[in-house]
């Protein structure tokens, strides 16, 4: 099922598939084991004080929350196509009592400045796109990430073939087909990111989940 943000004619996957299994999304990211992904992807990323960091398809905003506890004055953004899941986030950050920026709109075309952020990050939300979209949007991170910036990537894949039950169904689909046999690493390469790695890797029910951290040149 598709949406379409209003005053736009582009659809977009919303963040649980469908609008109605949203209530049960976190649910399922728990299952997959997002919570403990993006803790290593925190961890990994160096996050301090005075930095501005971007969760690109934050969905329902977990991370987001995650982020803005993270350090203190850390300026966090959130951005997402699904108004449905932006609302989601909102209440999470009124009950949590922190502050972050959201912003309704897409990976490959970001409505940010050039080299608005010092850390970008994304989780479970790559296998999701076309393979156009994906270069769009890395092109769109090397863009929006400050000199020396780098990006935290987990999602679906690794160096060789899907596992899991699941990943081996969804493996036939070209989208997460690209995320195997190296095809991750070659699209951050594509797209100008450096010292592009594997940070981490583990097996789950669903597919094996791999972490990549990418950055852009120094100045």
């Amino acid at each position: 099922m598709t949406g379409t943000p209003a005053g736009s004619e582009r659809s977009y996957i919303p963040a649980a598939g469908r609008d109605w299994l949203l209530p049960f999304y976190d649910t399922v990211q728990w299952l997959l084991g997002g919570h403990r992904v993006r803790a290593a992807l925190l961890e990994a990323a160096d996050v301090r004080p005075g930095m501005r960091l971007l969760d690109v398809g934050c969905g329902t905003g977990s991370f987001v929350v995650q982020l803005a506890r993270a350090r203190p004055g850390v300026e966090v953004t959130g951005l997402d196509p699904d108004p449905l899941a932006l609302g989601r986030t909102r209440r999470k950050l009124e009950r949590a009592g922190l502050a972050a920026r959201l912003d309704q709109g897409f990976a490959d075309s970001m409505p940010y400045a050039d080299g608005a952020f010092d850390r970008v990050f994304s989780s479970f939300m790559f296998h999701h796109l076309s393979r156009e979209v994906k270069e769009g949007m890395l092109g769109e991170v090397r863009r929006v990430l400050s000199p020396g910036g780098a990006l935290h990537l987990a999602d679906f894949g690794g160096g060789g073939h899907a596992h899991g039950i699941v990943a081996r169904f969804f493996h036939r689909h070209e989208e997460l087909a690209d995320n195997f046999d190296g095809g991750i690493p070659r699209l951050l390469e594509a797209a100008g990111l450096g010292e592009v790695r594997e940070v981490s890797s583990r097996g789950t029910l669903f597919g094996r989940v791999t972490h990549y951290e990418a950055r852009r040149a120094a100045a």
